[in-house]
């Protein structure tokens, strides 16, 4: 096995990161709130004026196939765009999500109007999207949301809520999962919508929360007519359009990123103020690299599997979901240990990765969830 970069691959993150090193904020990295770009008037201006340069350079989509304006660039290529990223911050704001799973969902199962409306504006860095997922009663189990939308006519009449909705201050558009068959309680009755958010009966609520992470919302439809048209995909088989757009997202590879890049940051502060090869801090430091490499090979080794051509293993995905967040956990509590009272400054190193490892247990679905997906398709261990 060739544990190495190709001579392209390599060059390909040197400019990235000539790129970041130009373009983003000095301190982004250890913002508190660095990865949802757009907490504040200066940053969200700061998230759209990066996006539009990437757009220019065509590294804002190069994933998507050629035909739709993309790169035709490989897993590696796009694993390491999503590293770039992450390591000193998510400067893409929102529009990461229109290049990693909302474009090519549309790309999949989109319409010919459908693609020809979003897909360009996306590949131009112009339009911001949020999900609509989580429910107050159905977060960690999606299938069990309770949102309609019943059919009349060309529309749909939509009635619900959603929680926890991440980037809701720049969102244009919401990718809304919904119960077109109320008749059913699982994922057999779930359809997809694309849905402007200044549609006529949808209201956004912002969220203050514990830990300050920027854009969450709440969302609430009151008989919000949406038409057939904006339906992605069949009618009630939304489901699979959601898991098979949603498989990169699984990984976690920014989890990981972001974690070794701080435990960098760390081990060069420890350095300096004498604390790198103090006693227990030095196992902890050793302890907190092995998580970090282990989750860096589970997450690889999805990665070799797609860009092989290989049938996805969900499973595995999310063993290294699990991985990915057991790695950022690993290195804020070393930070905390390490930095003392240092460690609550405001803008400090462990503030910074704590309150993302906070975020991170139920980003992409929870982790106690991602556990008893393990258990039962990995493990194959029956239900208590």
């Amino acid at each position: 096995m060739e544990f190495g970069w190709a001579k392209d691959e390599i060059n390909y993150r040197s400019d990235l990161r000539a790129f970041l090193a130009e373009w983003a904020p000095k301190d982004w990295w250890n913002h508190p709130m660095r990865r949802h770009a757009g907490s504040t008037e200066f940053e969200e201006d700061q998230c759209r004026r990066i996006v539009t340069e990437l757009a220019a350079r065509g590294w804002l989509v190069p994933n998507w196939p050629s035909e739709y304006g993309g790169g035709d660039a490989n897993e590696w290529h796009h694993l390491i765009l999503t590293e770039e990223m992450a390591r000193i911050g998510e400067v893409r704001g929102p529009a990461y999500m229109n290049a990693n799973w909302i474009g090519p969902a549309i790309i999949a199962a989109g319409t010919e109007q459908q693609k020809a409306y979003h897909l360009p504006r996306m590949r131009a860095g112009d339009v911001y999207w949020c999900q609509g997922f989580s429910e107050p009663d159905a977060g960690s189990d999606l299938t069990s949301l309770r949102t309609t939308a019943i059919r009349d006519g060309d529309d749909y009449v939509v009635n619900g809520s959603k929680v926890w909705v991440s980037h809701t201050q720049m969102a244009d558009f919401c990718f809304l999962l919904v119960r077109t068959n109320p008749a059913t309680a699982d994922k057999s009755g779930i359809s997809v919508l694309l849905v402007p958010t200044d549609t006529p009966g949808f209201t956004i609520r912002p969220i203050p929360n514990f830990a300050e992470t920027v854009g969450w919302g709440e969302l609430f439809f009151t008989d919000m007519r949406v038409p057939v048209s904006c339906r992605l995909g069949p009618e009630n088989e939304g489901w699979s359009v959601v898991r098979d757009a949603l498989k990169n997202e699984r990984l976690g590879a920014d989890l990981v990123a972001r974690a070794a890049f701080t435990l960098e940051c760390l081990a060069r502060w420890a350095r300096s103020n004498g604390r790198l090869t103090s006693g227990d801090f030095a196992a902890g430091f050793g302890h907190a690299f092995a998580s970090c490499q282990v989750a860096f090979l589970m997450t690889y080794k999805v990665i070799d599997a797609l860009a092989r051509g290989a049938n996805q293993n969900y499973a595995e995905a999310y063993a290294a979901r699990v991985c990915a967040v057991r790695a950022e956990r690993d290195v804020a509590e070393l930070a905390f240990r390490v930095m003392g009272i240092e460690a609550v400054g405001h803008r400090s190193i462990a503030e910074a990765i704590f309150r993302d490892s906070l975020i991170s247990g139920f980003g992409a679905g929870a982790y106690e969830i991602q556990l008893n997906l393990i258990a039962r398709q990995l493990l194959k261990l029956p239900r208590s």
